[in-house]
């Protein structure tokens, strides 16, 4: 159990984040509360777990009514979940691609043309946002 006076700014996210990577599995907000300290509200540690949802720092799925939550503890897995949030967030895809790519050093565009060329098919996605 973490124990804690008053924390950091982001602490107590930092703190969520280690105990749902500790843990390895999909842990429910209660469980996460009680791994933390029992004396958390429900609702802050929903809170905290709902804003690392939005950063991509955690996917959840359903269980029940509410959900479970497993920490995203790839780097580049962060790193392009936050990549992809940018880009769902412009309107012209196309230019925000273009410009990427055109930023590019031409290593980094002969990797990314080969990754593409090697890539499956885009399927439909099956994670609650």
């Amino acid at each position: 159990m973490v124990r804690a006076g008053r924390r950091q700014r982001g602490g107590l996210e930092h703190e969520t984040l280690a105990v749902l990577a500790l843990n390895g599995a999909a842990m429910t907000p209660a469980e996460v509360r009680d791994a933390l300290d029992q004396d958390l509200a429900y609702t802050t540690v929903m809170t905290v777990l709902s804003r690392l949802h939005a950063k991509q720092r955690v996917t959840r799925h359903r269980v029940g009514r509410g959900f479970a939550y497993v920490a995203i503890v790839d780097d580049a897995e962060v790193t392009a979940r936050q990549m992809q949030r940018l880009l769902d967030a412009r309107d012209d895809r196309a230019a925000v691609l273009s410009r990427f790519v055109g930023a590019l050093s031409d290593d980094d565009e002969r990797l990314l043309t080969e990754l593409l060329a090697h890539s499956d098919p885009p399927g439909p996605r099956t994670e609650n946002r």
